[in-house]
């Protein structure tokens, strides 16, 4: 194509949102500019041959429709509102991590320790109730190091509340100097709530008087001689200071600072971002996305993604790997920032940091992609298919239920071996009454494949979680659905070593069921279709769980709405009778004998739920 097929004809120079559409007026791409014309004419390929130089415009765009603001800050906050109601293929769309990696402190604890956590949003969770967090910290590494250290310096127990509860000698860790033994009562709790002060201290920065004392030791051992003593000072202070430079990369000022860089391989792009406050990092995060865009255009949209209005406040300073397209444009936007392409010092240095971090994500990501692969093959092959007909997308259904009560079940989608979530489904079973996996799996399957029928979705493949005999209720609901090309295997756990009558029967590995009159075939302990069936079925299952939960929650409102049953009480009758149709169906007398119930909120407890005293009560 010579020429492009819409015209720059009535392109007006001032600010506003262009929208590149194909030929059904699909939009592919929504861009902001300064000066319409001006951004527009800055597609053509330089040489003047007419060509434009991002390839897809080229070959799908057939038309260019305009919208003109008053000012850049418009265009800006129109252009965010356009990339959410379409959807544009290609823009870039950043999804934020779902957690940081942190370490906690949990003061309400009788013996806290460090707890490495992944906690949502950081900077909101500190501080609040009685917890501390600290960090977030570039990888899990440098996590586990940092409390390593610290157990040098600070020797807090890191056993879990179990094994705390049931010691009755002090452990290894007692002898060789790294925890107190609060276990079995050698520190008191006075002296083991300093050593926790003295650790949040550490992790909070605080290490200038704790690392003079540490200096004043070790010279005072030294001159006395005692080398030994002076060595073990030593490595402590060395434990602090490592400490507090793992928690974050230092800067040598206080510039409200981000530094921006990426990497790219084909049509994948990871950009990473490490946000720097009061000289230290505060923040270091990876976005993955798919892009086929040029440096520039692709630095542009990722600049919009992460500082529109109502995301987050651009800082100071913006370290930058190459100019963004339009720069002029961001500079009036954000006329308080300061927009760095460095060459050397530290600005660089910073800038190799976050490159780095970018292609160690990149890295994982395309090491997760070439097994996802050869998993898909190996399925592929098990279920007698070629190789290149291994199923793209795999649907798994999992069942959730509580003694029968509030059955539900979850369907999550495997695309390319990865997960899909705009693909995850979740099912009230509605036919079934009581505690029956096997009739409500062939519901929800059932349910699933008429509706893929409808909306044209159907997978490659579906996968249940069970053996033979939820299968075959699979299959048979298959056939009552009339998607009879949808394969579905099942998937088998693991059993350990038991004794059937006499006769005793050997552990069995993870099996996958292709049919339910043929032996299950035992997936191999290491084999990447086992880890890539697990992780489908493992996820499957927690969807289910964590809707079943909410769904309990749900019930537990309705001894909240009764009067005199508050958070404690509605508690112990939750404990006492394990659900709230346990409650319904014990007796008055069984209720008032639990403490702080008493017998006449045992009554009261009874009439509403069998709602003798609201008619227009909603069953339990």
């Amino acid at each position: 194509m010579s020429e492009p097929r819409w015209s720059m004809e009535g392109v007006p120079t001032r600010p506003g949102v262009y929208l590149f559409r194909n030929e059904e007026g699909a939009v592919l791409y929504v861009g902001k500019a300064r000066s319409l014309r001006q951004r527009l004419f800055s597609y053509r390929r330089p040489g003047g041959d007419g060509r434009l130089g991002v390839w897809f415009l080229e070959r799908e765009a057939a038309s260019v429709e305009t919208i003109v603001t008053r000012t850049e800050a418009e265009a800006l906050l129109l252009e965010d509102t356009l990339i959410k109601q379409h959807k544009p293929p290609y823009n870039v769309r950043l999804k934020d991590d779902k957690s940081f990696l942190m370490i906690r402190v949990d003061l309400d604890e009788r013996w806290p320790r460090l707890k490495f956590v992944r906690a949502h949003r950081p900077d909101e969770r500190k501080g609040k109730g009685r917890s501390r967090y600290f960090g977030p910290f570039a990888s899990a590494r440098s996590v586990r190091k940092t409390m390593s250290d610290l157990h040098r310096v600070v020797p807090l127990r890191d056993c879990t509340d179990n094994v705390l509860e049931n010691r009755s000698r002090p452990c290894l860790k007692h002898q060789i100097g790294l925890c107190s033994a609060p276990c079995v009562g050698l520190v008191s709790k006075d002296e083991y709530a300093t050593l926790v002060e003295k650790a949040i201290e550490v992790l909070a920065g605080e290490t200038a008087e704790l690392e003079r004392d540490l200096e004043t030791r070790m010279q005072a051992a030294a001159e006395k001689l005692e080398f030994e003593l002076a060595a073990q000072w030593r490595d402590r202070l060395t434990a602090v200071r490592r400490t507090v430079e793992r928690q974050g990369v230092r800067a040598k000022d206080t510039v409200e600072r981000d530094v921006l860089a990426f990497v790219r391989r084909g049509e994948w792009a990871v950009v990473h971002r490490l946000a720097f406050r009061e000289g230290r990092m505060t923040e270091s995060r990876s976005h993955r996305f798919k892009s086929r865009l040029p440096d520039e255009e692709l630095l542009h949209n990722v600049l919009t993604a992460l500082y529109a209005p109502g995301r987050r406040e651009a800082p100071r300073e913006l370290v930058l790997p190459c100019q963004p397209a339009d720069v002029e444009l961001f500079e009036d936007l954000f006329a308080s920032t300061q927009f760095v392409v460095p060459s050397s010092g530290e600005r660089q240095r910073m800038l190799d940091i976050a490159a780095a971090n970018a292609r160690a994500e990149l890295e994982r990501a395309t090491d997760d992609d070439e097994q996802a692969t050869t998993a898909l093959e190996q399925l592929a092959k098990l279920l007698d298919l070629d190789p290149s007909q291994a199923p793209e997308v795999i649907d798994c259904f999992d069942v959730s239920n509580m003694q029968g009560s509030n059955v539900v079940a979850s369907r999550v989608r495997f695309r390319g071996g990865l997960a899909d979530r705009g693909g995850y489904r979740r099912f009230k079973v509605r036919t079934v009454e009581g505690q029956d996996d096997f009739a409500s799996m062939a519901e929800v399957v059932g349910r699933s494949l008429r509706r893929g029928l409808d909306e044209d979705d159907l997978p490659d493949l579906i996968v249940v979680d069970g053996g033979q005999q939820q299968l075959a209720v699979a299959l048979q609901a298959r056939e009552d659905a009339g998607a009879f090309d949808v394969p579905i295997v099942g998937i088998a756990k693991a059993r350990a070593e038991r004794t059937i009558g006499k006769r005793r029967v050997g552990r069995s590995e993870e099996r996958l069921v292709l049919a339910p009159d043929i032996e299950p075939i035992e997936l191999p302990r290491h084999s990447a279709v086992r880890h890539l069936l697990e992780r489908i079925r493992d996820e499957a299952h927690r969807f289910a769980i964590t809707y079943h939960r909410k769904e309990r929650g749900r019930i537990t409102s309705r001894l909240d709405s009764i009067p005199g049953v508050g958070e404690a009480k509605r508690k112990a009758l939750l404990r006492a009778f394990g659900s709230v149709v346990g409650v319904k169906q014990a007796s008055v007398e069984q209720i008032g004998a639990l403490p702080s119930i008493g017998p006449k909120l045992a009554q009261v407890i009874v009439d509403h739920l069998h709602d003798r005293s609201d008619p227009q009560a909603p069953s339990a």
